[in-house]
């Protein structure tokens, strides 16, 4: 058994009954407070706070070695934090597998040689499920993969095993679900499908836990969502919060013969161009008319709107402006609700 499949089966033991999750309610399923850690001497998370409803869809973002895994590592008990506390559903310490957790790694972590009905089994078994072979074949239906019960893991295609893994994870009503990428090499159909899962678990009442890095996903599936980007929180909020939260307001224009706007426009902080517009970004609200009148008579047009930012604006914007060594002060990624970095 490698290394991660070990760590994945330590996690995945949880001792889980059948009952009904308990539904949403005001009481935090995850409160992190002012935690930090450091790994191989390098601080990974800094001052970390954070607090998560239960029954909440909650996005984790950011970009690769920002700090997402350790902080979902730190929720899981597999690190202890060397300063500041995690509780998980009230309870400070403890395993995770007395504390109800599905996992879904990122490095996926099922026996090749074992076939998909016998690991289901395996892990409905060492989870508690009291039926593990009813609730197997409750999930192979609703993925639609109850053909493949017979097939060896070694057998099945990347897509295949990524939903026999999450079925793994979500076997006997946990309470608390976190899935790393958990929708990475999936066609549309098949995306769809397992986004509709999640919603689901969440309607049921479970708390869901999502690390991505695709920004569509998390913008349409997580009622809110939280940016790490070098340990640190830059981002915490609803994603109408975080977009009224961030920045000023940005006209989208797009020139007739394809031309980039004049750099010279009044109230204009910076412009962001992708291959189909230019985002200019305004200070000043107030300089839109005086704006659309000087693009006017630089060009025709094709294309003028007033937008606000969407969640994958807003992550570039800001790994962006890092990246490049100008960071914005932590204090200007507040969302409206006064979270800070």
């Amino acid at each position: 058994m490698n290394s991660d499949t070990a760590t994945h089966e330590s996690v995945m033991s949880a001792s889980v009954t059948s009952q009904s999750v308990t539904s949403r309610s005001g009481t935090p399923a995850i409160e992190i407070e002012k935690v930090s850690h450091r790994l191989g001497g390098k601080q990974v998370i800094d001052d970390l706070s954070l607090s998560i409803p239960s029954g909440a869809l909650y996005g984790l973002i950011g970009p690769n070695g920002s700090g997402k895994t350790t902080t979902m590592r730190l929720i899981l008990r597999i690190y202890n934090p060397d300063s500041g506390s995690v509780r998980v559903f009230g309870q400070q310490g403890g395993r995770s597998d007395q504390l109800r957790i599905g996992y879904l790694p990122e490095e996926r972590g099922l026996y090749p040689r074992m076939s998909v009905e016998k690991i289901l089994h395996f892990f409905g078994k060492i989870r508690g499920v009291p039926d593990p072979k009813a609730e197997m074949k409750r999930w192979l239906e609703r993925l639609g993969v109850e053909g493949w019960a017979g097939k060896k893991v070694e057998q099945l295609s990347k897509g295949m095993g990524q939903k026999v893994q999450f079925i793994a994870a979500v076997m006997g009503q946990p309470r608390l679900v976190i899935l790393d990428e958990p929708f990475s090499g999936l066609d549309p159909v098949n995306l769809d499908l397992l986004r509709d899962n999640v919603k689901q678990l969440r309607d049921e009442g479970t708390t869901v836990i999502l690390s991505t890095h695709d920004m569509e996903v998390a913008q349409g599936m997580c009622d809110s969502v939280m940016m790490i980007y070098g340990g640190r929180k830059v981002l915490d909020g609803t994603l109408s919060e975080i977009r009224e939260g961030y920045g000023g307001p940005r006209v989208r224009v797009r020139f007739e013969d394809g031309q980039a706007p004049p750099n010279d426009l009044p109230g204009i902080g910076h412009v962001v161009t992708t291959p189909t517009h230019h985002d200019l970004i305004l200070d000043d609200l107030s300089k839109r008319s005086e704006v659309l009148q000087r693009l006017a008579q630089a060009g025709p047009l094709a294309h003028f709107e007033t937008v606000r930012p969407s969640l994958h604006d807003i992550f570039v914007d800001i790994a962006g402006d890092r990246a490049t060594s100008n960071p914005t002060p932590a204090s200007d990624f507040r969302a409206s609700n006064g979270a800070e970095a």
